[in-house]
């Protein structure tokens, strides 16, 4: 394994995005003129939300479940979008057609309370409507991370309760996930593996996280996780495929004794994990069940072109 820290989100460079045109308001101007104010919200509070879509072979993947996400999101933190579901699917279409983008592309969608009239928290405050950003890169997720595996370091910092901010909340305040990953960075690692307030075994600081014991794919329970698409499809698979798969409780017990261990996410699909605390996870290869799911994925990714009745845009 390589001691440079490496990521989930590892692509290649595409000089194409140093040109590339972006959505701000519903206008769509080059990269270098995309602006917000220094009062948005979303700026100076963190108040927004996002989500993260991959353009493949000219359609988006589960594009209705991302929007189901955000839109609960809005609802839960009374920001009013200002668009409905066509005109932002249509927002994000317009973008990439701006673009001529047909496969490989990265698209965030971002939405803030929009700009406020004075510097401070209230909601009230944020007078003018949403700030809707839409970014469209060219980005190919870097294969020879399946070679080369993710290394993980447990860190103290864990992933709250929903009382204080649940983790299902897309937001823009990453800071604690932020802070998590800066600990494992220094502590030679590529991610950080992020426990429950309880101490069980919860997700990465970008990632969820499962580990496979006997054949058995295991997972959080997700009540203190991202409730992540990739992983509902992983789990869905799971069962698809006959693999028995279980959300539950487990503690670093289990997991430094896993036979395998991946993460799952928009933007990598699956990526394996090689290492956890120092600690060499199934020989430091991808496994069996891994390589098995990663292949069904795949599938259904193609499958799903067929079925998406937006796939031209």
């Amino acid at each position: 394994m390589t001691d440079t820290p490496i990521s989930t989100h590892d692509a290649a460079a595409d000089e194409r995005n140093d040109h590339i045109l972006i959505y701000v308001d519903g206008q769509i101007v080059p990269r270098d003129q995309a602006v917000v104010s220094v009062y948005d919200s979303g700026f100076m509070l963190g108040d927004g939300i996002w989500e993260g879509l991959r353009l493949c072979d000219g359609h988006i993947p589960f594009f209705d479940d991302h929007l189901d996400r955000l839109f609960e999101a809005a609802a839960y933190t009374e920001i009013d979008i200002g668009l409905d579901r066509d005109a932002l699917k249509g927002a994000v279409w317009k973008t990439l057609q701006a673009n001529e983008m047909h496969t490989d592309v990265h698209v965030r969608l971002m939405v803030t309370r929009g700009r406020k009239a004075k510097p401070f928290q209230h909601p009230h405050l944020s007078l003018w409507g949403s700030t809707i950003v839409i970014i469209a890169e060219h980005s190919k997720p870097d294969e020879s991370v399946v070679a080369r595996g993710i290394r993980l370091h447990t860190v103290p910092h864990h992933r709250g309760l929903p009382l204080t901010q649940d983790a299902k909340l897309n937001s823009h305040s990453k800071l604690n996930c932020i802070i998590a990953l800066n600990h494992a960075v220094r502590a030679g690692a590529d991610e950080a593996l992020m426990l429950d307030p309880f101490g069980f075994v919860n997700t990465t600081n970008a990632c969820n996280f499962f580990i496979v014991k006997k054949g058995a794919v295991w997972t959080s329970t997700g009540d203190y996780c991202m409730n992540g698409i990739t992983r509902q499809k992983v789990i869905d698979l799971c069962r698809a495929e006959g693999i028995p798969v279980f959300e539950r409780n487990y503690s670093l017990v289990d997991t430094y004794s896993a036979d395998e261990a991946f993460l799952t996410g928009t933007f990598g699909a699956q990526t394996p994990v090689f290492e956890i605390d120092g600690r060499v996870i199934g020989g430091g290869v991808a496994g069996p069940v891994f390589l098995r799911l990663r292949a069904a994925y795949k599938a259904l990714i193609a499958e799903s072109r067929f079925n998406a009745p937006d796939a031209s845009g």
